[in-house]
């Protein structure tokens, strides 16, 4: 029994080993595309003009030296070994980092936050409060008292989502250009002008034409195409170390940073703004997290990438320290120039291929970015189309797509050359790493619960080496960097405006909302004609009844049968469980037929949109209904001002036991429940065009009144969903200042006219809808 146990524990580990293995190669091609592709043009950035390549090769030995510690402390320690662990349930990125921190200490933006949420598996998951005594105890409370440093904490994280979503508009450029650049040597100095921005143009085109057939059916030539780069730039890294300078390892010395720096001084730091190219890719290492694991990741990057890209830098700096004159005269400083001639063709279209996987992941984050953005009440709702089925995080968003396209040809059209759009790069590059280090500062003493003195060594020691770049990026202003930040500035006021915009329109239906004792006031029948059907009434409000729905009472003569108050939101959260999905609850006694429904997804769930959303929110509510929670009673007895109580509902898949919903087409057939489980069908004396009928078990017995409450729920659900939307118009109220009244009236409602309304994932069909609008005054 023991040796058995001991082969199933080795075939566990072997398989385990298998898996991390599979991912870490996988996380080549999606994780290492756009780090992978730097050796295309640091040196030819970093030499472009601040600094010159001289016979004593200090310069070129000093370069060397920045890049190899640059690579080690910044991607390898900083982020391998420290921010990986900073995970948000096994998510990474900006906005991970963010929602930690407000889970832990509850400086949550989003408006419809419910003491609920809290309960939520992965909400509460490994959150401990700091010793009152502590310093992290006294920082929680700061934070939670002043709004004005939560707000600054959000603008933070909103800033490195803007440069996140720069850098996708400026690395697909950069990458590619440099990628083709090479032509240059092939085809002579004479005509490579002309054909290497056009063909850069068309590969641009072609990449974000083929975005929306997603990264899933090409997505398994990624990994192979970089690894091939990785082993084809390693390899001639070998090759010219061996061929030209095997004393080049010496310059892996610190000390040679010092010379470089004392020999080229203000020249020498603003080149630092090319070598911080070398790291270009490192964040989607952390951002990317979901993906794959930390273990994986981890893998990949120690044991493959890192030793192919020193390997790479070192056989460059090899062979420019015994080519001081090139013949290509314009050409002077590059990656191709240290490949040999014969090797050059093949090199280049391995290039353009790496190029354009780096690319691709770059692209497919920065559609992350936005969609996390916009969960979290940051970004104007816009279409998210899931191209995968299988693979998270697949997604696809048209109007960023073509956006991005056109910012792209833009900055490669208008610059032309690698140096202004490394500087570009650079810039968005090292303000999201700044960003990161900021909030990782904060994750360490609030959600690690560590001392202060380490968190302020590592914002400190990191902190310090990310402000020089810094600096030295932000010096060239005006020889490319001013282009992130007009991108990010203008990305900025779109968000802040809209997420200004949708906070006031919330407190106004907050302020405007109806009591429940009004809705007990108007009887069972509502004072009106409940005729049959579901009514679906769409509201962003998680209490109480919105201001809409009065205005719809007083103005229509019937309503349906079935009432439910939709609410879908986002919680601070990467994913919300089926199991917890729905929130359900009555709004008054049973028999009015009025329900809640809240519906929660996680920042990086995936909506669903199709009609079996409709089944599962029908299914939830019978579920409720059979489980016997029947909110307030008759007499009111324990009624509050908009006090409901809420039940959490799986989706049917998580409860297979409980009531399921069918619907059949041919009705003739008799329907005969079976032992287990008995049916509710719908005595309905003409054939319906579709007979809906639940399912439900046999045990535990449900009593009359919900039997009925079901059948009534059945026949609503067969006669059919209508949709009640209000169409808000929001209108800054008379003595706002001019700025309000501009912020409002002006951009939140060209916002607004050109976004996706809020029910645009529930995929509401035009015949079933009833549309009212309402002038909002904020």
């Amino acid at each position: 029994m023991d040796l058995e146990t001991g082969v199933n524990q080795n075939h566990v580990k072997r398989e385990s080993w298998r898996a991390i293995l599979t991912l870490a190669y996988q996380s080549l091609g999606v994780v290492y595309g756009d780090l992978s592709t730097s050796p295309l043009y640091v040196y030819k950035s970093t030499f472009a003009e601040d600094i010159t390549h001289s016979e004593s090769n200090e310069e070129i030995y000093g370069v060397l030296s920045f890049v190899f510690w640059t690579l080690t402390l910044v991607p390898l320690l900083k982020y391998v070994f420290i921010v990986l662990k900073a995970d948000d349930n096994g998510e990474g990125g900006t906005f991970a980092l963010y929602s930690l921190l407000c889970r832990h200490a509850k400086v949550n933006s989003l408006p419809s936050c419910q003491l609920a949420d809290e309960e939520l598996s992965s909400y509460k998951k490994d959150i401990i409060s700091p010793a009152p005594t502590t310093f992290g105890a006294t920082l929680k409370s700061t934070l939670e008292r002043y709004r004005v440093l939560q707000r600054f904490l959000l603008v933070l994280a909103l800033i490195g989502a803007c440069m996140v979503i720069g850098d996708g508009i400026l690395t697909p450029s950069l990458s590619v250009f440099s990628a083709v650049s090479g032509i240059e040597l092939a085809i002579g100095k004479e005509h490579h002008k002309y054909v290497e921005v056009p063909l850069t143009c068309v590969i641009l085109i072609a990449l974000f034409a083929l975005q929306h057939y997603g990264t899933h059916r090409v997505g398994f030539l990624f990994a192979p195409v970089v690894m091939t780069w990785l082993m084809c730039i390693s390899a001639i890294g070998v090759y010219n170390i061996v061929q030209w300078d095997r004393h080049v390892y010496r310059a892996l010395s610190p000390c040679y940073m010092y010379k470089f720096l004392k020999k080229t001084q203000r020249g020498g730091w603003m080149s630092l703004g090319g070598i911080l190219l070398c790291i270009t890719g490192s964040e989607a290492m952390f951002a990317d997290l979901g993906h794959f694991s930390q273990l994986s990741i981890q893998i990949a990057f120690t044991f493959m990438v890192y030793p192919s890209l020193i390997l790479a830098y070192m056989g460059q700096a090899a062979y420019l320290s015994q080519h001081h004159v090139i013949e290509n005269e314009s050409y002077r400083i590059g990656f191709y120039v240290s490949v040999p001639e014969k090797l050059r063709l093949p090199v280049l279209v391995i290039a353009i291929l790496a190029a354009v996987v780096g690319s691709q992941a770059i692209i497919t984050g920065t559609f992350s970015i936005i969609k996390q953005c916009s969960s979290l009440g940051c970004f104007p709702r816009v279409k998210i189309v899931n191209t995968s089925s299988k693979i998270h995080g697949q997604i696809y968003i048209p109007e960023i797509n073509w956006t991005l396209m056109l910012l792209c040809l833009a900055v490669t059209i208008g610059f032309r050359d690698t140096k202004r759009m490394g500087n570009a790069s650079g810039l968005a590059v090292i303000t999201v790493m700044l960003v990161t280090t900021c909030l990782m500062s904060l994750v360490i003493v609030l959600c690690w619960r560590k001392s202060v003195l380490l968190a302020l060594c590592f914002v400190i020691f990191f902190g310090t080496i990310e402000a020089l770049y810094f600096s030295a990026s932000l010096i060239k202003f005006l020889e490319g960097a001013w282009v992130p930040i007009a991108m990010a500035f203008t990305f900025m006021i779109v968000m802040c405006i809209w997420h200004y915009g949708s906070l006031k329109k919330y407190e106004f239906d907050v302020q405007n909302k109806v009591s429940v004792e009004w809705l007990l006031g108007l009887g069972p029948s509502l004072g009106i004609v409940r005729v049959r059907g579901i009514g679906l009434i769409h509201t962003e409000l998680v209490s109480g009844i919105p201001a809409i729905f009065s205005h719809f009472v007083t103005n229509l003569p019937a309503f349906h049968q079935v009432l439910v108050f939709l609410c879908v939101k986002s919680v601070p959260v990467p994913h919300v469980k089926h199991e917890e999905r729905f929130l359900v609850g009555h709004i008054g006694p049973r028999e009015y037929r009025i329900y809640r429904c809240i519906v929660r997804y996680g920042y990086r769930d995936a909506h669903k949109d199709d009609s079996e959303f409709e089944n599962d929110l029908v299914c939830s509510i019978a579920e409720f209904i059979r489980t016997g929670r029947t909110g307030l009673n008759v007499n009111g007895e324990h009624l509050r001002k908009d006090f409901e109580d809420l039940t959490v509902v799986g989706t049917p898949s998580t409860h297979i036991s409980g009531v399921q919903l069918c619907e059949d087409e041919d009705v003739s057939a008799e329907l005969v429940g079976t032992s287990e489980r008995r049916e509710i069908l719908s005595p309905r004396v003409t054939k319906p065009k579709k007979r809906v009928r639940f399912v439900i078990p046999e045990s535990p017995k449900i009593d009359r009144g919900a039997q009925e409450e079901l059948r009534e729920l059945m026949e609503a659900r067969e006669a059919g969903i209508a949709y009640i939307l209000g169409h808000s118009y929001v209108r800054a109220k008379k003595g706002s200042s001019l700025f309000k009244r501009i912020v409002i009236n002006f951009g939140y409602d060209f916002l607004r006219r050109n976004s996706r309304p809020p029910t645009y994932t529930l995929s509401v069909p035009h015949a079933s809808t009833l549309e009212v609008g309402m002038v909002y005054n904020v």
